[in-house]
């Protein structure tokens, strides 16, 4: 009886208590013109409630624009007690940004045009909107500037009915951002916009108040990684961050791709001449100052005269060759950094010619030429490669974390991995040990790339090097000691080449970190992916945890007790009860335990969760009549008519038969989509058309496609429900788990982006309302999505338990912990016991 007391204590602390971190996180994006009418984002701030103000009102929020959609509404505000209606139409296609108050169907109020690059290089900035029912009078106030219009006859009263985004015929709607919203006067209603899933807005006290529709929840940017665009180049190439310019660069010797990580856009830059260093492992950085990339490459293993650094104006795009000097070893995965103050680009470490290094090397950027480092005194740094490197300007100092190699150099002596963290004082070159972590995982690498802001800790990237397929993780560690957390999910690496690299970049004004990761197959040709993380990131256990901030903290104390009281008094009653009682709910979760649902196939469906499957109007099974060219084309087809108006022709060639001849690929598609259209003709309720230039998929309800309707759940929000129809559904199996081809990944991506926040949310409702069975199989779900989560794991032993199944329970546990070091490499750090 103690123990379930004690365990029960145990979860309400667990999961009532939720890190700081997370609560300076939220808000709400919109989902504009770049979506379908149906997929926009409205948002009904007062939903059902009447709310009425007298004298004045203010509507003040913090706004953040997105590029994708630069022109449309953000607000509309109506009265219960008249026909007039205000709204802020925003354009942002012009060289300064504009933003037009009216009196909608009536004419423009306040027109404020606003500098372009001051506020898109802000992640948030203040609006209000202030009536002044007294004068008449109303104000248009967008970061500290304020723009006004009187004579409005304003009643004495207003009742606001306020939407953002999409409203009524007002379908228009730019790519942004809200939080922070509070509107009254004495009395304020105040929305700080931090929900996690769902489409119900609570205000500050936790009481359910607006309602929104397609909502994107900022916080989950926070946790997972999205990914924003990926290069390829068939020679050695190199990449780097340019946070003045908000440009990821990716380059070769004939040519720069340019990626704006605000603008989503990207240009291709062909060089006049080619770059004069011949490029081994593409090894650059950038000098903001200057403007300039510098590429260079310190040791060739075949005789070379050539330049060995050079500079590329990025203004002007043209190279200049800056010296030719040669390091006395290759150096592999050295760390480097950039002082701008003294204008000299620093090296260490680094592995080549069977040793590993332990050397600074600087390159001087006015004199044009390598030094080495010397005359430190402190502590020994041993010689290592795959350090990750930072430098703090107000310390002046540069911190060296991790990498492995050992004491002699020797790459024969063989090779340890460090967990240590240097200080290296550069005003006095004094070498400082500040900690050692006894790291008892299986082994891991950082990248070159650190993220130190200030002097309490830092970000890097670490992944096991080892393994062909791996993921790269986001650590924070503390500067002054050996503490650290596990940030955000994973970013999969292809590590089976030296040269493949990854790196970490924060940008402060779009307050982003980026990932970038370069992936060689042979050394020659590469991959860049770039993903993006909201900073400041979030551990798995704050997204699960995250929840609307209490006004007062007192308040969770008091309903935490509540609850904990209640907890205990339930035991005892528990306790008390008789063994015909006990075995009574032991009878009746055994039969929840095994009231599974048949699953049955109709007539007129395909299938894409677990296998692919097509059944015609006769309920027959025609999946082979679809080759693998036909799947991919079908997905294709199906998921932009679900995302958007269908696809092109062009593109639809573009992706299936890049490197075909047009007029091969002409023929080739059109044999193709007359293939598909006779498989689809077996079917009723489904048809392949061809209008304005797109290829879509239409379909009635005769027809039924399990992906489709798993949409439609989740877009009703009321998946409870729909529940039976939505674990019948996911139970089927993984989304396209046997379609391997890269074709597939963004459409796998897309809808396990939907559907992870939902299970995550629909798992702990089941666990609440002890519906075990179906926790389970949500588990089971989430698997397929991440086949690591924490969250998933903990809530799936726990049910197996609650129904008596604690043989399955250990087993499945067993299954997770061997999935997990083959994946991550090391062992799991969660007993049993402690997910019990």
């Amino acid at each position: 009886m103690l123990s379930s007391i004690k365990s029960l204590c145990y979860v309400f602390l667990f999961f009532g208590f939720m890190p700081l971190q997370a609560s300076s996180l939220g808000g709400l994006k919109f989902h504009g013109n770049e979506q379908p009418i149906n997929q926009r984002t409205s948002y009904n701030v007062f939903r059902d409630e009447s709310v009425g103000f007298s004298d004045y009102f203010n509507i003040e929020f913090n706004l953040s624009l997105h590029p994708t959609t630069k022109i449309g509404y953000i607000i509309r505000i109506k009265n219960k007690e008249s026909n007039r209606i205000y709204n802020l139409f925003y354009d942002g296609q012009g060289d300064n940004l504009s933003f037009r108050f009216n009196e909608e169907g009536i004419n423009n109020l306040i027109i404020a045009n606003m500098d372009k690059e001051e506020l898109l290089n802000m992640p948030w900035f203040k609006m209000k909107i202030s009536f002044d029912l007294k004068s008449d009078s109303i104000n248009l106030t967008i970061h500290n500037r304020m723009f006004g219009t009187g004579n409005e006859e304003l009643p004495d009263a207003y009742y606001p009915i306020i939407f953002f985004g999409k409203s009524d015929h007002i379908i228009d709607v730019p790519s942004f951002a809200i939080k922070d919203l509070s509107i009254g006067n004495k009395e304020k209603y105040f929305f700080a916009l931090k929900e996690r899933a769902g489409n119900i807005v609570h205000d500050i006290s936790g009481k359910a108040f607006g309602e929104v529709s397609n909502p994107e929840w900022v916080i989950n940017d926070a946790y997972h990684w999205r990914y924003k665009a990926s290069f390829k180049s068939k020679s050695v190439a190199g990449a780097n961050y340019n946070p003045e310019k908000k440009e990821i660069y990716y380059f070769n010797r004939d040519s720069l791709c340019i990626y704006n990580v605000r603008s989503g856009e990207t240009n291709t830059k062909v060089f006049e001449e080619e770059c004069p260093v011949e490029l081994i492992l593409g090894t650059n950085f950038i000098d903001t100052n200057r403007n300039k990339l510098y590429a260079y490459e310190v040791y060739y293993d075949t005789p070379y005269d050539g330049p060995t650094v050079a500079s590329l104006d990025l203004d002007t795009y043209q190279w200049t060759a800056e010296n030719s000097t040669q390091l006395p070893t290759q150096l592999h995965h050295h760390g480097s950094y950039l002082n701008p103050s003294t204008e000299q680009y620093t090296i260490f470490g680094g592995f080549g010619n069977m040793h590993y290094s332990k050397n600074f090397f600087s390159y001087d950027l006015d004199l044009k030429e390598w030094n080495k480092l010397e005359g430190f005194s402190g502590d020994f740094i041993s010689p290592r490669y795959f350090s990750s490197i930072g430098y703090l300007k107000n310390t002046n100092s540069v911190y060296i974390f991790g990498g492995m190699g050992n004491e002699s150099g020797e790459q024969t002596v063989g090779r340890k991995y460090y967990y240590d963290f240097y200080k290296v004082d550069l005003n006095k070159k004094h070498v400082t040990k500040l900690w050692q972590l006894l790291w008892e995982k299986d082994n891991v690498v950082p990248v070159r790339g650190m993220v130190i802001l200030e002097d309490s800790c830092f970000y890097t990237l670490c992944y096991p090097e080892h393994f062909t397929k791996s993921f790269l993780k986001l650590y924070r560690f503390s500067l002054k000691d050996d503490s650290y957390e596990i940030l955000g999910d994973s970013i999969p690496i292809y590590s089976d080449k030296i040269t493949t690299n990854a790196n970490l970049y924060y940008d402060s004004g779009l307050n982003n970190l980026y990932a970038v990761v370069q992936e060689f197959d042979d050394d020659i040709s590469s991959d860049l992916k770039i993903y993006s993380l909201a900073f400041p990131p979030i551990t798995a256990r704050e997204l699960i945890n995250y929840s609307r901030d209490k006004s007062d903290n007192r308040l969770a104390v008091i309903l935490l007790s509540f609850s904990l009281v209640t907890g205990i008094g339930y035991l005892l009653f528990k306790k008390l009860k008789s063994k015909n009682s006990a075995n009574e709910d032991d009878t009746r979760n055994v039969c929840i335990a095994n009231d599974k649902t048949e699953t049955t196939t109709r007539s007129n469906s395909i299938y894409l969760f677990g296998d692919f499957a097509v059944r015609d109007r006769s309920n027959r099974d025609i999946t082979y009549m679809f080759s693998a060219q036909l799947k991919q084309i079908f997905c294709l087809i199906l998921q932009y008519s679900t995302a958007e108006d269908g696809i092109t022709s062009q593109r639809l060639s573009n992706i299936l038969w890049p490197d075909k001849p047009a007029d091969k690929v002409k023929n080739s598609r059109g044999v193709t989509i007359n293939h598909l259209r006779k498989a689809l003709s077996e079917l009723d309720g489904i048809e392949l058309i061809y209008d304005k230039g797109h290829f879509k998929i239409v379909q009635t309800e005769e027809f039924y496609c399990d992906y489709t309707r798993c949409l439609q759940i989740i877009s009703t929000n009321k998946v409870e429900e729909y529940r039976d129809e939505f674990l019948e559904i996911l139970t089927h199996g993984k989304f396209l788990q046997l379609s391997d081809h890269p074709l597939f990944d963004s459409f796998k991506e897309e809808v396990e982006k939907k559907l992870e926040p939902v299970l995550l949310l629909e798992i702990e409702k089941s666990f609440a309302a002890e519906l075990y069975q179906v926790t389970i199989d949500l588990a089971e779900a989430i698997f397929n999505i991440d086949p690591l989560n924490d969250a998933a794991l903990a809530f799936l032993i726990k049910a197996m338990q609650r129904l008596k199944m604690k043989d399955k329970a250990r087993v499945r546990y067993q299954a997770f912990v061997i999935e997990y070091k083959k994946i991550m490499g090391n062992d799991y750090p969660h007993s049993y016991k402690s997910l019990s």
